[in-house]
């Protein structure tokens, strides 16, 4: 029976998740191939490179929006308000740059900093509106049931995808049909969401168990105005995990992170016990002083 252990040290978020099932060892170019089934490959390029964090190798994985604004910031503070930032630029290039070259030139030197340096020139598309990133809980689920995905893969997406809409149903006073929501709707957490199904039954795996989760501290600026951290919805989605306190002023751990691990662990505990046959390293995008900001995935038998 196939283990996979989610070692949450500095939180989680979806693309964090993605970055390290590759690195685990899931082949990202049949993740390419799965998710073109969803018919929304337009609206975005997916980038994987290989970065170090405070000395540890790790994949950093990025849904680069084609069409992309920045509405829905406040959903991904550590792992998505980089890649929106830093893919604006390449939109007019991807056609040479999901080949990777461009990004080795960040990959080492500064990881700690490259999350600030592509932000800036890109105030030309922050107000380009784009009605998909308002998909509501009902079109992804559409989206999904008609996509020719394995059962068990849609299966584990809409949970995924049900346990962020019910906390933000519960937030705003809505019901689960009539949420309208960034961090549902917005197609890198399709992406994230979705291609972590898809990996982990790639991986095969049967169990999988979590590490508590951090979740940081400070305040973070979304849609509404100042809000603590974690943010809401993350809490919402919280309910009954262990959530563990830290130092860091950062929002560790995403919504879409907070629903993936607690929807797929069926326990959560310090490292099982079991013959390790692969490790994974998935990076955000911040750089920590005192840690590396990856999540580690450990498979075993």
């Amino acid at each position: 029976m196939k283990t996979l252990y989610f070692d949450c040290f500095s939180g989680v978020s979806g693309d964090m998740v993605i970055g390290a099932l590759i690195d685990a060892g899931a082949d990202p170019v049949r993740l390419v191939e799965e998710l073109k089934k969803l018919h929304i490959e337009d609206e975005y390029e997916l980038k994987w490179k290989k970065v170090v964090k405070n000395g540890i190798t790790s994949t950093k994985f990025d849904v680069v929006l084609l069409n992309q604004h920045h509405d829905h910031e406040h959903t991904h503070s550590h792992d998505h308000e980089h890649d929106h930032g830093h893919t604006h630029s390449h939109d007019h290039e991807h056609d040479h740059g999901h080949t990777h070259s461009h990004d080795h030139e960040h990959d080492h030197e500064h990881t700690h900093s490259h999350d600030h340096e592509h932000d800036h020139g890109h105030t030309h598309s922050h107000d380009h509106h784009h009605h998909h990133d308002h998909r509501s809980y009902q079109d992804i689920a559409k989206l999904i049931n008609e996509a020719d995905f394995s059962q068990p893969v849609k299966d584990t997406a809409l949970k995924i995808f049900k346990k962020i809409g019910e906390a933000e149903g519960l937030i705003h006073g809505v019901p689960l049909e009539q949420v309208h929501f960034h961090e549902v709707g917005a197609v890198d957490s399709i992406i994230d969401i979705i291609g972590t199904a898809i990996l982990v039954h790639q991986l095969e795996i049967s169990v999988i168990k979590s590490s508590p989760i951090p979740v940081g501290t400070g305040k973070i600026r979304i849609d509404h105005g100042l809000y603590p951290v974690p943010a809401p919805a993350t809490l919402e989605i919280l309910k009954g995990v262990p959530i563990e306190h830290s130092e860091v002023r950062f929002e560790l751990t995403t919504p879409t992170g907070a629903a993936i691990v607690a929807v797929l662990a069926e326990e959560f505990c310090s490292i099982p016990s079991m013959k390790v046959t692969a490790i994974g390293y998935g990076a955000g995008t911040k750089t920590f002083k005192d840690h590396p900001n990856v999540v580690r995935v450990i498979i075993g038998k």
